[in-house]
């Protein structure tokens, strides 16, 4: 199994992406610490999982709290980081609050930041990696999504940024930029009215049925936290099903 006697850690566990990528990792024999502020959540997904996580409530809004999550999970050592907590709002440029810009920012950049500094020395120790979630809005503009396009963008900074800084003692660090997902942030996230959809939806997935489920991001994750992908640090993965081919 790809990750037997490793130790990681998921954030946004408690739905979408997150859940698919702890499932996935426990199918390969993690010891897994699942974080998130949803609770039933995390439960629910511990009843998914092959093995039992450790289920370590968090709050991405506060960066003691994203420190005690990584005390937590790498009490025992850490292997391995999935950043995956996020968040979306939409709004018009001209209407949306700086407090919203400001939250987006905190729980899409600054809590990675906290968590990746938390875990480094960690994963120096074990020569592990981290593997952030960007998104396609890293790589382009997204009209009305200002500050998740601008927190994902500082997302890939962060991990380029790292990544060169880390190579040399070991630590890889990668993040994945995946297009439409079904999850709950992206179907339960409507956005305001007066709206260009066209505009927000200028490049779509050109593959058949290309919009992605969790489980297909879940599978990038294991495949660059693993020693399959031991060549690989700064890389921006696109799982995306076209969306940015043009």
């Amino acid at each position: 199994m790809l990750f037997e006697g490793k130790k990681v850690l998921i954030t946004g566990a408690a739905s979408g992406i997150g859940r698919a990528t702890a499932i996935r990792f426990a199918a390969e024999g993690a010891s897994i610490t699942i974080g998130d502020r949803n609770v039933a959540g995390l439960e629910e997904t511990a009843a998914l999982m092959a093995s039992a996580p450790r289920i370590q409530p968090f709050d991405a809004l506060d960066t003691t709290s994203c420190r005690t999550l990584v005390d937590v999970a790498a009490s025992d050592g850490l292997d391995v980081l999935c950043n995956i907590s996020g968040v979306l709002k939409w709004g018009k440029s001209e209407d949306f609050s700086v407090e919203d810009f400001e939250m987006v920012m905190q729980v899409n950049t600054v809590s990675v930041f906290a968590l990746c500094q938390a875990a480094l020395p960690h994963l120096v120790a074990s020569r592990g990696n981290i593997v952030n979630t960007a998104s396609t809005a890293a790589l382009q503009g997204i009209a009305y999504t200002v500050a998740y396009a601008a927190s994902k963008h500082a997302v890939a900074a962060i991990t380029k940024s790292l990544a060169i800084e880390f190579a040399s003692r070991g630590v890889r660090i990668n993040a994945i930029c995946p297009g439409h997902v079904n999850t709950p942030m992206t179907t339960q996230t409507a956005p305001p009215e007066g709206v260009d959809w066209a505009l927000v939806m200028r490049n779509v997935p050109k593959l058949l049925d290309g919009v992605c489920d969790p489980e297909d991001i879940a599978e990038m994750f294991a495949f660059l936290a693993s020693d399959k992908a031991r060549k690989i640090t700064g890389a921006l993965f696109t799982v995306d099903g076209g969306l940015l081919a043009g």
